[in-house]
């Protein structure tokens, strides 16, 4: 497999150019691709972008990631044989569901509710529970003026409330373990372990939420996916 018309491979030659190619980092938003890779057992390889040098910002990273964020895929056997780059974490998930036939039901009506929670992390957790991080934990926690920090840790109780009450019940967010939660839960554990905001959004009040974050830290898959890239 020939993979050198695309510039991402200069800066990070695939030594398994057949397998599909990672960019990413163990940030939550990294870890939803390497832990659903894991999860389907599709054949991959690992780059990681160094943000401590701006890799992220290279030529041959926007080359296939135009955010400049990852992860980022490059998959040799995209649809109708051919590569396929993709960015963005949720479209990934996606993909490689449908790649697999794995984590994403095939009925319409399921489908549909597992995509809603998807979306409920990719507009809603990942963006409040990150600016909490910021404010809280990062260097926006030196501002004097709390107003800001306040108002992310209010909606990200508001969130997690939301999540708590639909779990109530229920094994997984969607009935079965899916996607969904591979993209909501490495946020939530990385509100209360990195950012250390446990006791300022109250997590100790959110029962369902505390109790399957636990089970999906349990799965091998998880575990492993988790330290990708080390």
């Amino acid at each position: 497999m020939d993979l050198s018309a695309f510039p991402i491979t200069r800066k990070w030659p695939a030594q398994h150019p057949e397998r599909l190619q990672l960019y990413s980092l163990a940030t939550p938003n990294g870890v939803k691709v390497s832990i659903m890779l894991e999860e389907i057992g599709l054949p991959y390889e690992v780059h990681k972008v160094n943000f401590d040098s701006d890799e992220q910002l290279t030529p041959e990273f926007i080359s296939l990631s135009v955010n400049n964020k990852i992860p980022a895929i490059l998959d040799p056997n995209g649809p109708g044989g051919q590569p396929l780059p993709l960015f963005e974490s949720g479209a990934i998930l996606v993909y490689l569901a449908e790649k697999s036939g794995q984590l994403l039901s095939p009925d319409p009506a399921a489908r549909y509710q597992t995509l809603q929670w998807l979306m409920f992390q990719m507009g809603g957790i990942g963006p409040m529970f990150g600016q909490v991080g910021f404010f809280h934990f990062f260097a926006g926690k030196a501002i004097e003026d709390k107003r800001p920090r306040d108002r992310y840790v209010n909606e990200s109780k508001r969130l997690l409330g939301v999540l708590d009450r639909h779990l109530d019940g229920r094994d997984w967010v969607a009935g079965d373990y899916s996607i969904a939660d591979i993209a909501i839960f490495p946020w939530v554990r990385n509100l209360v372990e990195r950012y250390d905001a446990r006791d300022l959004v109250g997590f100790d009040d959110f029962k369902q939420v505390q109790r399957v974050l636990a089970a999906f830290l349990e799965r091998p898959a998880v575990q492993r996916g988790l330290k990708i890239p080390g």
